[in-house]
């Protein structure tokens, strides 16, 4: 039964590591080096718990939530603000060509304005897809006040972004 358990986590964590860096990637404004430690230490907590979490209804969107509380409590600690470099390294893109690639970092380096509860409620609701109700529970917060960070939140990128999001979306 041991065995059993550790090849159902082993599969879950194949299917979903993808996803859940590409989040992480998003929440740490493409710092990719803190993206692994968090889906690494995301898949951890996890693999702690799989016996219960595998009984959980969607534990795909658990694993999601943990991912999510993990970068939170790192932005929490004072040495989350140290890093390597500030500029993401010009590289190709991993699937549909350079064409992207001027929105994704003018995309990655307006998240990076936004404070990491921010960051969370656009990751969240915009690229995970998730409802206000969901967002409000993998963030422990209420639902109004995940409407009022994600007002001021879009409010903040389109500020940072200003008019030069148009010019890279028409090319």
């Amino acid at each position: 039964m041991r065995q059993g358990r550790a090849d159902e986590y082993a599969e879950f964590a194949a299917a979903r590591a993808g996803h859940l860096y590409r989040s992480a990637c998003l929440l740490t404004a493409g710092d990719t080096h803190l993206a692994e430690d968090l889906v690494q230490e995301t898949l951890g907590r996890i693999y702690v718990r799989w016996g219960r979490v595998s009984r959980v209804g969607n534990p795909a969107g658990y694993a999601q939530t943990v991912l999510t509380r993990a970068f939170l409590a790192h932005q929490r600690r004072r040495s989350s603000t140290e890093r390597a470099t500030d500029a993401i390294p010009d590289r190709a893109a991993s699937h549909g060509g350079q064409g992207d690639l001027p929105l994704r970092l003018t995309l990655l380096q307006a998240l990076s304005g936004l404070p990491a509860k921010d960051r969370a409620v656009i990751v969240l609701r915009y690229w995970e897809d998730r409802s206000v109700e969901e967002t409000a529970d993998a963030l422990n917060a209420s639902s109004a006040a995940v409407r009022t960070r994600c007002t001021r939140a879009l409010g903040r990128l389109r500020e940072l972004l200003g008019e030069d999001l148009g010019e890279y979306a028409a090319s």
